[in-house]
């Protein structure tokens, strides 16, 4: 009898085991999805702060179009990227029943929630390079046809492993490209999407005058720095939940956005001679150069990458400003494509051990896959917006521009007491 009943206490115990393991397992899937979709809240509430750094940049007659732009066009790229470009990137796709969508608390779901909010930010990054005499539908168009298959090219052969690339790199250089955050991924390509678009684009109707280039104002430096703080803040979720699941939680990818962030702000105040514009743009350079190294830099390496992102920014966005046929109205170009290719790069210098980084990274991968990179997104934008502009143009008219995207587009303006 003894014997019956230690052998039915084993099975109890055994069974209860079994239970208590299923629902720790479901506890750490529930945690995990949980955990990335903050992350995605957070990054989709950095689109809000797109559209206020567009909003102040811009003159006022072109406001409502800057608010409008950046809401339709996360709505076009969430459907391009639920049907094809989650696709090319990953290889899977959410056509089949909800029940098998359900399956680990729809971690799958919200993993493309969040991967979603980077491929938006894309258009967002665009958005403010041709702003005040962009058509809207042409580049809606664009959007969706980069968000589908040009960002996802790229973003399959860093995060995937698609086309064997990273391993290439891995057996030629000892190690493969390491973005952890994307500062090539996402920054870098969109960024040189954006040169290729402000390229094709032309300048604004009456930035040359007699030869000369004249600046416009922006129209709300409270908007502007509006804009900056709510990237800021959405920056964390960005970088510190790339981790993708809560094991992956790292204090060291805080800390180390915490001081490029910084970085950034302080050498745009000294190099900026104390520009507003220059100073709320700082931190927004430094935040976008550490997202390839977070994870392996030391916290000073990721001070002097900020200090370096912030300079580059002033330089390369005063520099744009003397190019008449560069007429890039936020400086994308410089804040998410030069910076980004300088966050790409310093990922292989500072994330090396002899320079207090944790290592297992090669400066040779990372200058190939940022050049790989920028490469596939300022051909690729040559290509999507040339076709494009051959086809039905991409810019508003000359009336329309003088009156602005507000009436010519959206009937209507921002403020109706402001001329």
């Amino acid at each position: 009898m003894d014997c019956i009943n230690l052998v039915q206490g084993n099975g109890i115990m055994e069974t209860n085991l079994a239970s208590l393991s299923e629902r720790v397992g479901i506890i750490a899937t529930s945690a995990d999805t949980f955990f990335i979709l903050m992350g995605a809240i957070l990054v989709l509430f950095m689109h809000a702060g797109f559209a206020f750094l567009e909003v102040g940049t811009v003159r006022h007659k072109n406001q409502v179009n800057a608010l409008v732009k950046i809401l339709t066009d996360f709505g076009a790229s969430a459907v391009a990227y639920f049907a094809v470009g989650y696709s090319i990137a990953y290889g899977s796709n959410f056509f089949g029943g909800a029940d098998t969508l359900v399956a680990n608390s729809g971690y799958e779901l919200t993993k493309f929630f969040f991967l979603l909010t980077f491929a938006a930010a894309i258009p967002a990054i665009i958005s403010g390079g041709i702003a005040e005499r962009a058509a809207f539908w042409p580049m809606m168009m664009a959007n969706v046809t980069i968000v589908a298959l040009i960002y996802p090219l790229f973003e399959g052969m860093i995060w995937n492993g698609n086309f064997g690339f990273q391993g290439w790199l891995e057996s030629s250089f000892g190690a493969s490209f390491h973005d952890f955050a994307g500062s090539i991924v996402v920054h870098g390509v969109g960024g040189w999407l954006a040169l290729a678009a402000v390229l094709l684009l032309g300048s604004r109707n009456g930035r040359i005058r007699d030869g000369r280039i004249i600046s416009f104002a922006p129209s709300s430096i409270p908007f502007l720095a509006l804009g900056a703080w709510i990237l800021i803040v959405g920056w964390f979720g960005f970088n510190v939940m790339s981790a993708q699941a809560v094991e992956g939680i790292s204090g060291l990818v805080a800390v180390n956005s915490l001081m490029a962030m910084v970085g950034g702000t302080l050498a745009a105040l000294v190099i900026g001679r104390n520009d507003p514009g220059f100073i709320h743009n700082g931190p927004l350079a430094g935040l976008v150069a550490v997202c390839a190294g977070s994870d392996v830099m030391h916290p000073m390496g990721s001070l002097v990458v900020g200090l370096v992102a912030g300079a580059i920014f002033v330089f390369v966005f005063s520099w744009c400003q003397r190019q008449k046929k560069l007429d890039d109205v936020l400086g994308v170009w410089a804040l998410h494509g030069v910076c980004g290719v300088w966050g790409g790069i310093a990922a292989g210098i500072f994330g090396l051990s002899s320079l207090g980084g944790l290592g297992g990274v090669s400066l040779m991968s990372q200058i190939v896959g940022t050049l790989v990179g920028i490469s596939i997104a300022f051909v690729g934008g040559l290509i999507v917006y040339g076709v494009i502009r051959s086809l039905v143009g991409l810019r508003l008219n000359e009336e329309e521009e003088f009156n602005g995207a507000d009436l010519s587009i959206h009937k209507i303006k921002a403020n109706p007491e402001i001329n």
